[in-house]
């Protein structure tokens, strides 16, 4: 069967929901924080090479960019049809691909000619080294997109705070460049103590960071929510986390190769005016905000968590137990089911307990932009849990009218 007429099976058998399956992506730079529900003996399913699964890639057509290991489709998501018991996956690339607009809207389809962001949980145990996702210029440099990207630290996923729940985010006011340039020379000589020129903020579960490219950031030991734009373009800049030193590749990593060892080049990728901002905290975290609808749910409830990037745009939406409502967004959205159970249109959904590495859930989802106008009936059946997801959506959401 092809993947033309599987496609139209999967929307037909969903009424323009897919189901999608998990997509866990390993870092080989990382110790997972096990918050991301994968079973205790799965977190190093590929091996000490591969590295420790600390993210969960969602609606993505984004591959993930590992090294000389990554596998041929790491960081793609598959959608899942199932037909008499048996499953069929298939990737939602070729998809999007194949509906284009019929799938993702056609504003968005005419734009970017593809799904242009995903989302993921990244779920570190310690801090992660200081560092940058480059921006459009430069990424464009190495053939890949810029790279904005926001956080969300979400109650359900913060069951403890890892070792280290503070983020540095930029640099201190009247840092200079020749003093930031100074670090990188020092990256090979131990410590290059980057965040001494830094700022450290406590971390908040229910809250989140709007994160544009070009500014440097050391994210802690949250589980953290963060849509973005449909790119793995980035390069560290602190040589020492936690007693683990990080390799030099990774501070030339994205680099053109005409300007590695060019520290020059390497102040030049950063936004120097953002990274500075004294006014940092009040322009980029983002405490929750009501979702203003012309007629409010009944029984339910739905914040916009990220929403200061004009890349994508992330809510949370909680139906109340023993409630159904129906929910309709201008757009088309993937989602995951973080707490409770019930139907999304006809789907059963759940958030599982514990997930082995390979198995399928009924937790991810995504929903078509037609279908997404038209509205998504939710039930939660439950006497008393909540139902809860998280819906990430593209660029330029026609739906985000922030107050002034």
């Amino acid at each position: 069967m092809n993947t033309h007429s599987l496609t139209s099976l999967a929307l037909e058998q969903g009424h323009g929901i897919i189901r999608l399956a998990p997509n866990w992506v390993p870092r080989f730079y990382c110790v997972p924080g096990r918050r991301i529900k994968l079973h205790p003996n799965d977190y190093y399913a590929l091996g000490g090479k591969r590295g420790g699964f600390d993210e969960r890639w969602l609606s993505s057509t984004t591959p993930a960019d590992n090294g000389p290991l990554t596998a041929p489709h790491e960081g793609l998501s598959f959608i899942v049809f199932e037909d008499g018991g048996r499953a069929e996956k298939f990737l939602f690339r070729d998809a999007v691909d194949e509906l284009k607009g019929a799938m993702i809207g056609e504003r968005i389809w005419d734009e970017h000619q593809c799904w242009p962001m995903y989302a993921k949980f990244f779920d570190n145990m310690g801090a992660l080294p200081h560092h940058v996702h480059h921006g459009e210029k430069h990424a464009q440099l190495v053939g890949q997109h810029g790279k904005p990207e926001a956080y969300y630290f979400s109650p359900q996923m913060n069951n403890h705070g890892g070792d280290f729940p503070y983020t540095f985010f930029g640099l201190e006011p009247g840092t200079s460049r020749d003093t930031l340039r100074d670090t990188l020379v020092n990256f090979t000589k131990g410590d290059n103590k980057i965040t001494n020129l830094s700022r450290a903020y406590k971390l908040e579960p229910g809250t989140g960071w709007d994160v544009p490219p070009g500014i440097l950031h050391a994210p802690g030991s949250f589980c953290t929510y963060e849509p973005q734009r449909n790119s793995d373009v980035y390069a560290m800049y602190q040589s020492l986390t936690g007693d683990q030193l990080v390799s030099e590749d990774l501070l030339w990593k994205d680099s053109p190769r005409e300007r590695r060892g060019d520290f020059d080049y390497l102040i030049e990728v950063l936004d120097w005016e953002a990274n500075v901002d004294p006014h940092f905290l009040r322009n980029h975290f983002m405490a929750p905000l009501p979702v203003d609808r012309p007629e409010p749910l009944k029984g339910a409830t739905e914040n916009w968590v990220c929403y200061k990037s004009p890349a994508f745009s992330a809510k949370e939406l909680t139906v109340q137990p023993s409630a159904t409502v129906t929910v309709r967004d201008d757009g088309a959205y993937g989602f995951n089911v973080v707490q409770g159970h019930g139907t999304v249109g006809p789907w059963s959904v759940e958030s599982p307990a514990l997930i082995r590495y390979g198995q399928l859930t009924s937790d991810e989802f995504f929903v078509t932009a037609t279908t997404a106008r038209e509205g998504v009936t939710i039930r939660n059946p439950s006497a008393t849990d909540p139902l809860v997801m998280l819906k990430h959506f593209g660029p330029g959401n026609p739906e985000l009218k922030l107050p002034c």
